[in-house]
């Protein structure tokens, strides 16, 4: 794989602690577990601090190794040096094409005996299974679907500024954000980091170039479509919202940008659902203090990330009865309905698993699972480009810099970066 490249400006104190092998667990505990990850936001740390209780209940020991920033990229970075290093974690969050990218390398574990005892055959979606399996054989456990084309809305302050109804159009989207920008409002929260100006890129492709368009530029990579008119306007549109954005975003992490919503500074955020755990923490109920809609021209249209923990080889000195029934115990409790219903009530997400009780989610999941069951249907489920479900991190990070450098280049030509993203996106493939 290619190194993520973006993350040179990592302090080497931030680093070193989480190259360093696991130390041996203390004599008292039965084995322990350790997870990198970037769960570090207020409501997604109370989620993944739910899963560290499930599995300490059970004797064992939690290694937190979280790692802020980058939308994950800094953690992934991170995870290669431990890998290449010889000092795995137990588990990592790793997405998508990633795990059968780690599985290739033959780093990863396989979990088969988990999942039969635990029939994950028919607990989960075929789609989602298929994701979690290496050459047949189960390496990594799913917790959660995330749905990333979502628009998040403080009622009160779109009201204040004399927006009667919540968007349903690109036009109507435009006409509020002029109104909350006029009110002395900022319109759009938005952080400037890669991975959220193509969360935003990401909504636009799909509005206005829907399901299809979205298939032929992201998972064909046809050059008609990546170059044609319509991708002309996506970047069009997505240089009309930077007009909108704060203009004190550049390199803040989302959360931050969402508190500006949640405090009644900023009227919208277009981020994906895991920004309801921030209201969530914020003590604020959806439908009431906050609305979820899907991004305006969107609508029926299901973008999703799945997290998910892979499972690493340990190293001889860690290779242990103790420690392997310690990642076993991680995995087989992710998929119970207990963790599910308070990690995903936490996070903002909606379960993996089948049939459990959407009643005891709020209006925001409860719409989430029936778009998804929707879309589903209709064949307009879409793993998102923007969180490399659709990509290799080569092909996203390459999307990245096109979106960025185009942001950040205010002459930068809407016609000409098409071209510049199908040339991107053909050198990243090879």
């Amino acid at each position: 794989m290619k190194p993520i490249n973006r993350l040179a400006a990592l302090s080497l104190a931030s680093v070193l602690p989480l190259m360093l092998p696991p130390v041996v667990q203390a004599a008292q505990s039965q084995g322990a577990v350790e997870v990198v990850h970037w769960w570090t936001s207020a409501g997604e740390a109370k989620s993944v601090g739910v899963l560290k209780q499930l599995v300490e209940k059970q004797g064992f020991t939690w290694r937190d190794s979280a790692v802020a920033g980058g939308g994950g990229a800094a953690a992934m970075t991170i995870l290669k040096t431990r890998a290449v290093s010889g000092s795995p974690p137990s588990a990592a969050q790793v997405k998508g094409p990633d795990i059968q990218e780690w599985g290739r390398l033959g780093l990863l574990t396989p979990i088969d005996n988990v999942a039969k005892a635990n029939h994950w055959d028919s607990l989960l979606p075929e789609t989602v299974a298929d994701l979690m399996r290496y050459e047949g054989h189960y390496v990594a456990v799913p917790l959660n679907i995330h749905r990333i084309n979502w628009l998040w809305l403080n009622p009160e302050v779109l009201k204040q500024a004399g927006v009667a109804k919540a968007p349903s159009t690109l036009e109507e989207l435009y006409a509020a954000a002029d109104k909350l920008k006029e009110a002395g409002f900022i319109a759009l929260a938005h952080g400037g980091q890669p991975w959220q100006d193509t969360t935003v890129f990401e909504a636009l492709v799909l509005s206005i170039m829907g399901a299809q368009g979205f298939n032929q530029a992201f998972i064909e990579h046809d050059a008609q479509t990546l170059t044609g008119a319509k991708m002309t306007e996506v970047f069009t549109a997505l240089r009309k919202l930077q007009g909108y954005m704060d203009p004190d975003g550049t390199g803040q992490d989302w959360n931050l940008e969402a508190a500006k919503v949640i405090d009644g500074k900023a009227g919208m955020q277009i981020m994906g659902d895991w920004a309801k755990s921030e209201w969530t923490a914020a003590g604020k109920k959806a439908g009431t203090d906050y609305q979820c809609l899907p991004f305006p021209g969107s609508q029926g249209i299901y973008s999703y990330t799945i997290d998910s923990l892979a499972m690493f080889k340990l190293s001889r000195k860690n290779d242990t009865p103790g420690n392997n029934s310690a990642r076993d115990t991680l995995a087989k409790v992710a998929l119970e309905a207990e963790f599910q219903y308070v990690f995903n009530q936490n996070k903002g997400s909606i379960p993996v698993i089948k049939g459990l009780d959407m009643s005891l989610f709020d209006h925001c999941a409860q719409a989430s699972a029936a778009d998804f069951a929707d879309a589903e249907k209709a064949g307009t489920l879409i793993p998102s480009m923007a969180f490399n479900m659709s990509t290799s991190q080569a092909v996203q990070g390459a999307i990245f810099d096109v979106v960025s450098h185009f942001l950040s280049d205010k002459n930068a030509d809407p016609s000409k970066a098409g071209q510049q993203l199908r040339s991107a996106i053909l050198a990243a493939s090879h």
